[in-house]
């Protein structure tokens, strides 16, 4: 029997209390991306008591990490761990009652449903829209909840997504929006405190749900600056019953079958890979260019967008077709992408 002491605060709040927290103790979930959201979910679940957590990252950790991704130190980059190891390591020292999945792994259309198909709800931690529209297409298909969340620069979104009752990520986002319009933490920076908050809220909804009080769920996107302290909230109430959603309507999952994946190429004796967009885009050279320069070098012609930073070599085409020299890993090559291009 597992001690329920460490909770006692926990469940003295009588909307948890210790049935509550039994279920919590019970809960299993997973969450994608280990970085600035994914590591205050992981940190603030684990301490609530979930009874096991997947947690699937395919990165290693940088420096620049430390400033918001809290379950990591300068240790475990002397140590080269990745980031899913290093935060199971941690996890296993805050809480030995529970039990941790440290999966090292790019999350896509061959392996999203093992990763999810065996746990009662799903965390977003990750930094990219690919990949979230394949979590929601996985989520739907086999009918799993699961929690949207999104954080740069000061402000952030999320969303807790029901399948079958409540609006999907694509009845809100039908596609994502071009990459020089999505700026990442790499490009435009992030307070460290956007995406605490953030998770928080996405941990609470979390708790809500496993420990019994769906009732209490937040129906609305939830959006909040830390900086302004501008609160919006949009309601989602029939949402899902007046569009003609291809996920969750249609049920055609054109992110889980790999129609709109993203293709990598590793271009043989370059030291280069070359990455595809499963829909080609329109890129503003000029916008994108913006982005670059206050991190290192970039111009651009009609034809093409060129930078250099941090060790790599961009290429990049109209139709948002990128070559990366300094890798020849089709992961890292992906990572890269969404880190300074966007997806």
């Amino acid at each position: 029997m597992k001690d329920l002491t460490r909770y006692a605060r926990q469940y003295l709040f009588a909307k948890i209390g210790e049935e509550g927290q039994r279920k919590l103790m019970s809960s299993r979930i997973t969450v994608i991306g280990c970085g600035a959201l994914g590591t205050v979910l992981i940190n603030t679940l684990a301490r609530a008591g979930i009874g096991f957590i997947r947690i699937v990252d395919r990165d290693f950790i940088e420096l620049n990490n430390l400033q918001r991704q809290v379950l990591f130190d300068e240790g475990d980059i002397r140590e080269n761990l990745p980031k899913s190891v290093a935060a199971c390591r941690k996890v296993e020292k805050i809480n030995s009652q529970i039990e941790v999945d440290a999966v090292v792994s790019d999350v896509n259309f061959t392996n999203i449903e093992r990763l999810i198909q065996d746990v009662d709800l799903v965390l977003d931690g990750t930094d990219n829209f690919e990949t979230r529209f394949l979590m929601n297409d996985a989520c739907v298909k086999l009918g799993k909840p699961w929690i949207y969340s999104a954080a740069i620069g000061s402000q952030g979104l999320t969303m807790v997504i029901l399948p079958g009752e409540t609006a999907c990520l694509r009845c809100v986002f039908e596609s994502a929006p071009p990459p020089e319009l999505t700026p990442t933490c790499d490009t435009a920076g992030i307070v460290a405190t956007a995406s605490t908050v953030i998770a928080s809220l996405a941990a609470t909804e979390a708790i809500k749900f496993l420990s019994g009080n769906a009732a209490d769920l937040n129906a609305t996107l939830y959006s909040y600056d830390v900086w302004t302290r501008e609160v919006k909230s949009f309601r989602l109430d029939g949402l899902r019953e007046v569009t003609d959603c291809a996920t969750c309507k249609r049920y055609t999952f054109e992110y889980l079958t790999g129609e709109r994946a993203q293709k990598t190429t590793t271009l043989c004796g370059r030291d280069a890979v070359q990455v595809t967009r499963a829909e080609p885009v329109k890129l503003d050279f000029a916008a994108l260019a913006r982005r670059f320069e206050k991190m290192g070098e970039a111009s651009f012609n009609p034809f093409m967008f060129q930078a250099k930073l941090d060790g790599y070599e961009f290429t990049v085409f109209p139709d948002g077709r990128a070559i990366i020299k300094g890798t020849g890993d089709p992961a890292q090559a992906k990572t890269i992408y969404a880190k300074y291009i966007g997806v």
